[in-house]
């Protein structure tokens, strides 16, 4: 590698070409200049003056052949001059056509392909955008579906042409072009995935790339948007539909009002059994979902009272608001359910994960012939584990998932375990974990960024793949859970001076049920080009 001052030099010295060109030319004109004085005295028979002459008699004495001579000089000085600066300044212009553009110069052009970092802001975008596309869009199918089961009664036939003919068959279309989206989601998350590992390498590959993700995700978003008009002739909301829409959402409402209190009693239970890292994941879930439903209340009430005004578009997008808001009320407190159940599976389960790894202990100090305790040997690391582990169970107050997971990682690297005891274990953590993170990404979505959302994609894929990929799915899904947390921390309070105290709206605005800068208009089925076209105050057409 050249050094720096090195490159310092060579880059001042060529800069500095054509100075000594101009240097040069000059000189050569002060030479001429100098071989032409003498020609200003030849022919000059005035001696110096004696001493003590007067300067005005010696100026007399000269002729005035010599005075034209010297007149003669000074245009020949500036000819001389104005033709070295000639030449210094076609040796610029040459210099300046031959030269090759800066670094910075070529991207400006028209044609150009955008910064990198530019685009990668840009695919992040589109990763985000279309991710809340799809879970917005499955969310409100989930109600579509339970409200035609409610009521298909009050369903036509034509309403959705070449459909199933009644009954919740009917969203099968739509459940179809979700699924599609979800498939060019994942494909986009993978590629974001290899590009933030650095693959491919090359520049302009990596630019291909960049660009395969926004055209993976406008293609989910455009599956979307190809089923929005049809979704919502289904669905009526705004003619015959509303009612039993109506009825279904506040029957789920109640639902989640009576599971409250029980997940109150589940926390307190979690609180007394276990130590506080247990289920810190979960503490504060029972009084954010209190939070979405005074939102969802709030917004059933609008549409109830929007109907009997005659405003049916408005109507439509409270209930769209009110049913996002039960569904995520719904996710935090099965959230709190969910995480006892595994703790209490993981307790169940430490014992015969602990015997196994005790046995591939064993087979591991019997293949190496050296003791367990042996420094830097996986059997001693499993050794070290699974004392700690044990003095734990002893003292009565430890976390059993945490400990399932140590013995896991610990008794991995030993032997295969994808058998028995430490392979259930291993799918319990990553189905937890995975749960876990996508859990708190669906209710904190309005905050929560491209790369939590891509290691939670990557966590769920390798869920899928087998055994093998169980440990590496669970350390990418808490990852992911980690990094949504920091986003949501950045982003601070969403609330907006138009945010009552009390409303819910504020967390409605971070959970992604209201659209960004429009604080009265819910996301719904659709893509991109469709999530926001109904607002409560402007009706339909």
């Amino acid at each position: 590698m050249t050094p720096t001052m090195t490159r310092g030099r060579l880059r001042r010295s060529k800069g500095h070409i054509s100075v000594r060109v101009a240097h040069t030319l000059l000189g050569a004109t002060a030479g001429v200049v100098w071989l032409v004085l003498p020609m200003m005295t030849t022919g000059t028979e005035a001696t110096v003056p004696a001493v003590g002459a007067t300067p005005v008699a010696v100026a007399q004495e000269v002729p005035e052949e010599e005075t034209s001579t010297a007149d003669l000089v000074l245009p020949l000085i500036a000819a001389g001059a104005a033709s070295g600066l000639a030449a210094y300044a076609y040796l610029r212009r040459t210099r300046r056509r031959h030269a090759p553009a800066p670094p910075g110069r070529a991207a400006a052009g028209p044609s150009a392909a955008p910064p990198a970092s530019g685009a990668e802001e840009r695919s992040a975008r589109s990763l985000v955008t279309a991710d809340d596309c799809v879970r917005t869009s499955r969310e409100e199918l989930d109600f579509a579906r339970g409200g035609l089961e409610a009521g298909p009664e009050v369903r036509t036939e034509e309403a959705v042409p070449g459909t199933a003919p009644a009954g919740p068959d009917r969203v099968e279309p739509f459940a179809r072009a979700v699924e599609d989206a979800e498939g060019e989601l994942a494909a986009a998350f993978g590629i974001r995935r290899r590009y933030d590992e650095g693959v491919p390498g090359e520049p302009a590959a990596r630019r291909h790339a960049l660009a395969g993700i926004d055209g993976r995700c406008a293609e989910a978003g455009q599956r979307l948007d190809e089923r929005a008009g049809e979704f919502d002739a289904l669905r009526a909301l705004e003619g015959e539909g509303l009612d039993p829409a109506l009825a279904f959402a506040e029957a789920r409402f109640r639902e989640l009002t009576g599971r409250t209190p029980a997940a109150e009693a589940t926390l307190v239970d979690l609180a007394e059994r276990f130590p506080p890292t247990a289920h810190a994941t979960v503490t504060g879930n029972v009084e954010q979902a209190k939070d979405r439903l005074v939102f969802a209340t709030t917004r059933l009430n609008q549409a109830r009272q929007s109907a009997d005004l005659g405003a049916p578009g408005r109507a439509a997008a409270h209930l769209r608001a009110a049913e996002s808001a039960i569904a995520q009320a719904g996710v935090f407190l099965d959230a709190v359910h969910g995480l006892a159940a595994r703790l209490d599976e993981a307790h169940d389960l430490l014992p015969d994960a602990l015997a196994e790894a005790e046995t591939a202990q064993g087979g591991a100090v019997g293949s190496a012939g050296a003791p367990a305790g042996k420094p830097g040997s996986g059997a001693a690391r499993l050794d070290r584990v699974l004392k700690a582990v044990r003095e734990e169970l002893a003292s009565g107050l430890y976390d059993p998932v945490d400990a399932l997971r140590r013995v896991v990682q610990a008794a991995e690297p030993l032997e295969d375990g994808r058998d028995g005891a430490r392979a259930l274990a291993g799918l319990l953590l990553a189905r937890g974990a995975v749960a876990d993170a996508d859990a708190f990404v669906a209710t904190h979505r309005g905050a929560v960024g491209a790369e939590a959302r891509t290691r939670l994609a990557e966590a769920r894929r390798l869920l899928g793949a087998g055994p093998a990929d169980r440990l590496t799915a669970d350390e990418l899904a808490r990852s992911a859970r980690d990094l949504a947390e920091q986003d949501v921390l950045l982003h601070g309070n969403p609330a907006g001076e138009a945010d009552l105290p009390g409303s819910g709206s504020a967390g409605a605005q971070l959970g992604g049920i209201l659209l960004p800068g429009l604080p009265d208009t819910p996301a719904a089925f659709g893509g991109p080009d469709s999530r926001g076209r109904r607002a409560p105050d402007v009706p339909p057409a």
